[in-house]
């Protein structure tokens, strides 16, 4: 544990000194599904059981396994026996005890060799650089109303994900139809075909039909070195919609004009995960990109600009119908591969009219839009609380210029 600097008008606790550590206790005699009282573990909870082993505000953390995970809990509550419970605090508040174990590294007080584990005496001695209480208030406050943003934005992010993935189910399905309406077998008309039923509007097109180009890189993993031709990875497929070019390696500028002329890629372009976890995963080359070459587990698509819109195709990618052709979701020995000749064989359900493609990618494209503004809202307010705990429980930053006199104070 870090070493603490004098603060005016702060002192130097244990953890013994605050609050007395509690075992849980197995909940098997007590766990119903209709109970009504939470059982809290190390896990999300999700559990309720007939009785309780505390009223109040508390602090749960881990004995076993998950011993980094702390909640703050409060009303009555049951902690199973691989956890702890906090209660008796003195002189100061639940909350901002609960900030102050959720900054600490909890996992480097493991002495287990083999389930981590948190010995009770080890979190008796930890070193807490302890406030006066009302400043203890302020800084909870402070901490819980950038816990209650980030809670809030991910409650909306939840739900855009719920109305992207109906909409998905829907549009690409359905479509829209010259009114701006979605179509229903109710009042239009639809036909049978290979992956299902789609409007008469609509064809079952091979991504071959559709398409200028399906190429990838010849299959032999290049050299890497510091300084060349970057050349993406799956690896940059993991951040949101966007190919994250920071965490691509080089390759020297001869293996990139090795293979350019195959995999040159033009803003549109559809890159396709097509080997191993993450198979099926697809971004599209933005107007500005750096220079770049792939690897050879990613395929590059170039749609037929006359036939088919770049964002439906990106979208239809994720659709069921796609797929369950790809083989997601299935169980497969060995490493799933995609060759080129299966992708571009894979069907599309897809309208003819290139504007109503265009409509239904845009508006897929608007929803993700919301949701990856959210996301970097989120992220900011995660890193807004991060930098806060880091100035407010040590001192380095302080409320007092928050708190109101007291009436006392105020006369005296």
């Amino acid at each position: 544990m870090q070493e603490h600097a004098p603060v005016p008008q702060w002192n130097l606790k244990t953890l013994r000194e605050l609050a007395q550590i509690n075992y849980g206790r197995d909940a098997r005699p007590i766990l119903d599904p209709y109970g009504a009282y939470p059982v809290y573990g190390t896990a999300e909870n999700n559990r309720f059981g007939t009785s309780y082993l505390y009223d109040g505000d508390s602090v749960v953390l881990g004995r076993k396994g998950t011993i980094d995970r702390v909640q703050f809990v409060g009303g009555p509550f049951w902690t199973i026996d691989t956890a702890y419970f906090l209660s008796k605090f003195s002189e100061c508040e639940p909350k901002w005890v609960y900030y102050v174990l959720s900054s600490m590294d909890l996992r480097s007080l493991n002495e287990a060799t083999g389930v981590p584990s948190l010995a009770r005496e080890v979190l008796y001695r930890l070193p807490v650089l302890t406030p006066p209480p009302r400043e203890q208030s302020k800084i909870a406050e402070v901490l819980s109303t950038v816990d209650s943003a980030i809670a809030q934005t991910e409650a909306l992010i939840a739900k855009q994900q719920r109305i992207k993935t109906g909409l998905m189910q829907d549009l690409l399905t359905r479509g829209i139809d010259a009114h701006g309406q979605l179509r229903a077998e109710a009042t239009h008309a639809f036909k049978d075909s290979p992956i299902g039923r789609i409007p008469v509007e609509w064809e079952v097109k091979e991504l071959r039909q559709v398409t200028t180009k399906i190429a990838d890189r010849d299959h032999t993993t290049p050299k890497y070195v510091d300084d060349g031709v970057l050349i993406i990875s799956p690896m940059a497929f993991f951040d949101d919609e966007s190919i994250d070019f920071a965490c691509c390696p080089m390759i020297t500028r001869a293996a990139h004009k090795k293979n350019c002329e195959k995999t040159d890629s033009n803003a549109g372009d559809i890159i396709l995960h097509r080997i191993g976890a993450g198979l099926g995963r697809v971004r599209v080359v933005q107007d500005e990109h750096p220079e770049y070459s792939l690897l050879h587990s990613l395929a590059l698509i170039r749609p037929d600009q006359e036939v088919a819109d770049t964002s439906f195709l990106k979208w239809s990618f994720r659709s069921s119908a796609v797929q369950d052709q790809m083989g997601l979701g299935m169980q497969s020995i060995g490493v799933p591969d995609l060759g080129l000749d299966k992708i571009g064989t894979l069907q599309f359900k897809m309208p003819n009219d290139l504007q109503e493609q265009n409509l239904i990618g845009s508006t897929l494209n608007d929803v993700q839009k919301e949701i990856d503004e959210l996301m970097t809202s989120m992220r900011k307010l995660k890193l807004l609380k991060a930098g806060l705990m880091q100035d407010l429980l040590t001192g380095k930053v302080r409320v007092t210029p928050l708190l109101q006199p007291t009436e006392a104070e105020s006369h005296g």
